[in-house]
């Protein structure tokens, strides 16, 4: 069973904090607050972390969970051949609700399912998740939910459905957004929507449009 932290005060914090860090330093998964919705987390260069992730959620490993850092500069070390747009991406949205779909850095020893040499990055807007990834580094975290089911926006709901997978539950309040993040693909020239989340086409394109860059829109009948 997991245990559950209040995370209202900086005591309050930094003891939630601490608790989540030991947990994913051996091995076992924590609920988190991020700024989008609640996330299921694991050490990310854990091979068995990860697949317990999964299993938790009940997903296979053809989709592989993204990756939260806490400071841009990370990015450089889990992905390459970064097109040049991504720059003024990160700096008009990050941290905040963008998902970055990235080449992989080919020397990462982690296993995060079949991602097909990509891995996706955000780095959230939130505090307490900027505080538990400052102490912990990249942290494999999907959305805090079974498969099919909606994802949580508060903690209690995150415990009802993964309390018993999980060690730690930190209870940031309500998620502040409660809209997944939008999901970008950058690996061409052409950045292309993967996800429509909190941040819309036209404000990724007043963004990279004068770089030359726009977004390409799935077509309907790709969903």
């Amino acid at each position: 069973m997991s245990t559950t932290y209040a995370t209202s005060t900086e005591e309050e914090r930094e003891t939630a904090i601490e608790a989540a860090a030991r947990a994913l330093q051996r091995g076992g998964l924590v609920v988190l607050p991020t700024d989008t919705v609640y996330g299921i987390g694991a050490d990310a260069f854990d091979h068995a972390a990860v697949q317990a992730l999964l299993d938790a959620k009940g997903r296979g490993r053809e989709m592989p969970p993204p990756v939260l850092i806490s400071a841009v500069t990370t990015l450089a070390a889990l992905a390459t051949n970064i097109s040049s747009y991504v720059e003024a991406l990160t700096e008009a949205f990050w941290p905040g609700p963008l998902t970055l779909v990235c080449e992989q850095q080919p020397s990462l020893t982690w296993d995060l399912g079949e991602t097909r040499g990509t891995v996706a990055v955000r780095m959230p807007d939130h505090e307490v998740a900027l505080a538990l990834l400052e102490r912990t580094g990249p942290l494999a975290v999907s959305s805090a939910n079974l498969s099919g089911l909606p994802a949580a926006t508060e903690a209690d709901a995150a415990e009802g459905m993964l309390g018993e997978s999980v060690e730690v539950v930190l209870d940031g309040g309500p998620s502040p957004k409660g809209e997944a993040s939008t999901i970008l693909d950058v690996r061409a020239s052409q950045p292309r929507l993967l996800r429509l989340g909190a941040v819309s086409v036209a404000e990724l394109n007043a963004v990279i449009q004068p770089l030359g860059a726009t977004v390409i829109e799935r077509d309907h009948d790709e969903d």
